[in-house]
């Protein structure tokens, strides 16, 4: 059963989101746009440690397939390389170049302008509590994350 707390943060934040949320990624050296799905499959990859396309689109949740077309995209953009693995011969390790590195340095979830442009719409005591807030529920986060809870919740255990 949800509480009147967890309601509100499932109400609200999802219209802070679709308010404030990137679209698409405009890369600054060459001026490429990617959309904001290929931009969240950079986010996932590193350019030390690879993964494999067949865990990537399982943790996206989509199939390899569907996975393999975005892939495709961002290698043909220069920004992922994809090469057999020398382990076994039958995954594919996909990795960031240092073009995607730069892009997923850039990325941010939420636009600027439009968050500036939200946080303009208060006066300075809403704006200072609203960031309170936010500050608190980041820090829960954090600890949430830190102590291995998340995990714990995501397996279904207990909290």
């Amino acid at each position: 059963m949800l509480t009147a707390e967890v309601e509100t943060v499932l109400r609200c934040y999802p219209r802070i989101y679709f308010a404030c949320h990137r679209r698409h990624v405009r890369d600054a050296e060459t001026e490429s746009v990617l959309s904001a799905h290929q931009a969240s499959v950079l986010d996932h990859l590193d350019d030390v440690d690879s993964t494999t396309l067949f865990r990537l689109a399982g943790h996206m949740g989509v199939t390899a397939s569907t996975m393999s077309l975005t892939v495709d995209r961002l290698e043909r953009g220069g920004y992922v390389t994809r090469e057999r693995s020398t382990a076994d011969k039958r995954r594919v390790d996909l990795k960031l170049t240092p073009a995607g590195a730069r892009i997923k340095r850039q990325q941010k979830v939420l636009e600027p302008d439009l968050v500036a442009a939200m946080l303009g719409r208060l006066d300075d005591s809403g704006r200072r509590r609203a960031l309170e807030g936010l500050e608190l529920l980041a820090g829960a986060a954090t600890e949430m994350v830190a102590s291995g809870e998340l995990n714990r919740i995501l397996r279904g255990g207990a909290a």
